[in-house]
C-alpha cells in the first residue's frame, strides 16, 4: 500500500509524493516486450542499454530518461536521485541503491 506525503513547497503549493519504499530489482532489455523496444527504445544501442529497464504502472521508463535532481529542486526531493516529468505539475522519482541494482520509484504531484 501507498504510503502518502503531503508537503507545502515555495508559493504555498501543496506536494504529494507517493511510494511504497520497496526496493525493486531493474528490467534488463531482453525482459521488455519487443513491441516496447521497438515503440519508445528505438534511439538506443542495444550493446550500450542491456539493463536499467523500470517497470511502473503500466509505463515503461529507462534510466536514461531520468534527469538529476538539481540542487533549486524542491526540498522533497532532497532523497531522490532523479525524475522523469509527466507534466510540469507530476512525474516519477527514482533513487538507486548503492550497488545500482535496485530501485525505489515514486509518484509526485503538485
Amino acid at each position: 500500500m501507498d504510503d502518502p506525503r503531503e508537503c507545502h513547497v515555495a508559493g504555498g503549493i501543496r506536494m504529494n509524493i507517493r511510494t511504497n519504499n520497496h526496493w525493486r530489482d531493474f528490467v534488463y532489455r531482453w525482459d521488455v516486450p519487443a513491441e516496447i523496444l521497438e515503440s519508445q527504445f528505438d534511439y538506443q544501442d542495444e550493446n550500450d542499454t542491456y539493463d536499467g529497464f523500470i517497470h511502473y504502472k503500466g509505463h515503461w521508463y529507462h534510466l536514461d530518461q531520468f534527469l538529476c535532481i538539481s540542487p533549486g529542486a524542491p526540498d522533497e526531493f532532497g532523497q531522490w536521485q532523479g525524475y522523469s516529468a509527466d507534466s510540469y505539475f507530476s512525474g516519477v522519482l527514482v533513487r538507486i541503491s548503492d550497488n545500482g541494482e535496485q530501485y525505489q520509484i515514486a509518484t509526485y504531484i503538485s
